[in-house]
């Protein structure tokens, strides 16, 4: 069996030392095995969850979303209904902020579009600071949920 230390298991999988203890604290990844000198040691089972974790991750799965998947083993068809209900919920997610930076971007174009830079003051931070005081534009307000 494999025993890798928390520093080789990150440069295996990708996942930094400070994630892989993270996810052990949110229960994605059992406490690892320690030995007498008290360092953290993983298996090959380990190095594979952190793997899935970061490939969720990646995809922008919230920890739910990863913790949900990570208790299916896909030998059930009640597992297939759960994991396809879960990626149906985050696709809906991701076309909710795909339309939301859709939004940004125009904000941004616009933005971008009151300052050449040939003017004696920039219009662009003025802009900037004006819109600091006002309103936030439709799409871009404090009603976005961060998908974590």
């Amino acid at each position: 069996m494999t025993a890798l230390r928390i520093g080789e298991a990150a440069k295996r999988t990708g996942v930094s030392a400070v994630n892989i203890r993270y996810y052990e604290k949110e229960g994605l990844l059992a406490p690892a095995a320690r030995h007498d000198n008290d360092y953290r040691f993983y298996g090959e089972a380990d190095l594979h969850r952190l793997r899935f974790i970061r490939m969720c991750r990646a995809m922008d799965m919230s920890l739910d979303e990863v913790r949900t998947l990570l208790v299916l083993d896909g030998r059930k068809p009640d597992d297939c209904h759960a994991a396809a209900a879960t990626i149906d919920a985050h696709l809906h997610h991701v076309r909710q902020r795909l339309k939301e930076l859709r939004t940004l971007e125009k904000e941004l174009q616009s933005l971008k579009a009151v300052c050449d830079g040939q003017q004696p003051r920039c219009n662009l931070i003025a802009a900037l600071h004006a819109q600091a005081d006002a309103s936030l534009p439709p799409g871009l307000g404090s009603h976005v949920k961060r998908h974590v």
